[in-house]
């Protein structure tokens, strides 16, 4: 029924949906991939893997509340192995979310999705968890993220096939920060990035119960949801304006609060090309994004938008 009216492009690949599963939760078994390769998400995009299996941070990790929710997970994966080993019993479009613990782990966890050559679509490469103890996000220092893509595109300029590759972001605040990192994305073949991760090393409290939500990191967690969708919106749009600016073809991808078809609308009207939801569908489960799906048709519908190319970044200012 909708197809054409959502479709959109990372790198060689063409999907007909716009609403996908962000890295994160419902993502981590074989299981929970097959119900989102049943699902109305244009892909597959896993668990963020590292170079073995992780147990991740101490419970309890994850609470939501009506604003949205904070976490600590540490992630918690099954390894880089297990998500190759699986390709075969994935139909759709089938991303890999890559996180080494090291460079060196990076590195080889690249070598490793080479090596199967052709049975994984596309890569986020990810530099911005805030929940690993001991260890900072790449995102924010522009001197690493260029070691670390110096060494990946290194590994996959060699490569017979044509890999998607994205690079998921924490939050900026500063524009500095913006033209900074946009700088190193451009010197690389980069096809998108992601953007937001969580807001790192919030802090919730139950006041009748004198306490923090979460055991990790005593109580402090990346926060997602309603409450970082303002922080979301506003690193879209400004990575759309740079990227535009400078003639690049880096997609984004919009992440961060989205929990119905306005929310979805108003990230593809800052520049996004697709929308990953996280914290609404560790809620709802697959369900929400027919829902979201079909809000984003009925908006479109009343303002007379027959593709989301129309609207896409044609943000007005005042």
């Amino acid at each position: 029924m909708n197809k054409g009216i959502f479709s959109c492009k990372l790198g060689n690949i063409n999907l007909d949906g716009c609403i996908a599963n962000a890295s994160g939760p419902r993502c981590t078994s074989l299981e929970e991939l097959q119900s989102l390769d049943n699902s109305k998400s244009p892909i597959v995009l896993s668990k963020s893997a590292t170079l073995e299996f992780r147990k991740g941070n101490p419970l309890p990790r994850y609470r939501d509340n009506d604003l949205g929710s904070i976490n600590s997970m540490g992630l918690p994966n099954n390894g880089i192995d297990y998500y190759l080993d699986i390709t075969d019993k994935i139909d759709k479009p089938y991303f890999i979310s890559v996180n080494g613990m090291t460079y060196e782990d990076t590195i080889e966890i690249i070598s490793r999705i080479i090596e199967r050559d052709q049975l994984v679509n596309g890569i986020e490469i990810n530099l911005s968890c805030p929940n690993i103890i001991g260890k900072g996000q790449l995102g924010y220092d522009p001197i690493m993220m260029r070691k670390y893509l110096n060494g990946i595109f290194d590994k996959l300029n060699h490569i017979r096939f044509k890999l998607v590759v994205g690079v998921k972001l924490p939050p900026y605040f500063a524009f500095s920060q913006f033209e900074d990192i946009s700088k190193v994305l451009m010197e690389f073949p980069i096809d998108f990035i992601t953007c937001i991760n969580s807001i790192g090393n919030g802090l919730i409290v139950d006041g009748e119960k004198e306490s923090v939500l979460i055991k990790p990191k005593n109580g402090f967690g990346g926060i997602g949801g309603k409450y970082v969708k303002p922080t979301g919106l506003a690193n879209v749009r400004k990575f759309y304006e740079i990227f535009k600016l400078n003639g690049s073809n880096i997609k984004i991808i919009g992440c961060g609060g989205i929990e119905n078809g306005m929310d979805a609308f108003e990230y593809i009207l800052c520049g996004a090309e697709i929308v990953q939801i996280g914290t609404e569908y560790y809620r709802e489960g697959t369900k929400c994004f027919n829902l979201i799906e079909n809000e984003l048709k009925k908006i479109m519908e009343r303002k007379r938008y027959t593709n989301l190319s129309e609207f896409r970044g044609n943000l007005k200012n005042i």
